[in-house]
């Protein structure tokens, strides 16, 4: 299925706010990173891999160094595609340790368990700094979405509405399972939108990676 359509693209440098909580790594304290941690602020953290996390392939180029917005390093982007998957793989250093969950701030994470295939027709819900948690239906997958630079194919659409700032890579879940990488929405909250992802085991496949659960 074709789309033709005028998506809103974000794009941006990456740049993490590191957060308050840290993480034992070899008797060292490390920063945790989180699914869905913000970047720059038009990118974020799709999913945590052992040895880092992927987002979307607008996020970064290979060889790009990550900082934070204090400058510190972060890690190195090791491989990038777009359009076809929209992906990028970001090795962290050993002061940062990703971890398998969704950061709840004030409350409790949740879990990431698995990357299992949601079928067509089940909820799902993404997230925005802009919107918070937005959920509807997957409404279809394998859809081609023509953007300003490429066309992308093998995607997830669901009529999940998302406003301006909502960044790229933003997670998509169906209950705890993960599903997919925002790539760009149409519309918007007030009549009505639709957003489209990267199947998250593409990429996983693609870097050959290991998805962190928890």
């Amino acid at each position: 299925m074709m789309r033709r359509i005028a998506l809103l693209l974000i794009f941006g440098l990456l740049v993490l706010s590191p957060g308050a909580a840290f993480a034992e790594v070899g008797g060292v304290q490390a920063t945790p990173i989180y699914v869905g941690d913000s970047f720059g602020p038009n990118c974020a953290v799709g999913a945590t891999v052992k040895g880092g996390f992927v987002t979307s392939g607008k996020c970064g180029a290979p060889g790009q160094v990550i900082r934070t917005s204090t400058g510190v390093v972060v890690g190195t982007v090791r491989a990038s595609t777009y359009p076809n998957p929209s992906s990028a793989w970001v090795s962290v250093t050993s002061a940062w340790e990703p971890v398998g969950a969704y950061r709840y701030f004030g409350g409790q994470n949740m879990p990431v368990l698995g990357s299992t295939p949601a079928p067509v027709g089940s909820s799902v819900c993404g997230v925005s700094p802009t919107t918070g948690w937005r959920c509807g239906i997957l409404q279809s997958r394998n859809v081609s979405v023509s953007f300003p630079d490429g066309t992308l194919h093998g995607l997830l659409l669901t009529n999940i509405c998302f406003e301006p700032g909502t960044p790229l890579g933003s997670p998509l879940f169906s209950g705890g399972q993960l599903q997919g990488l925002l790539v760009g929405f149409s519309g918007n909250c007030s009549s009505g939108g639709r957003s489209y992802y990267t199947p998250i085991n593409e990429i996983l496949q693609r870097h050959g990676l290991t998805l962190l659960t928890s």
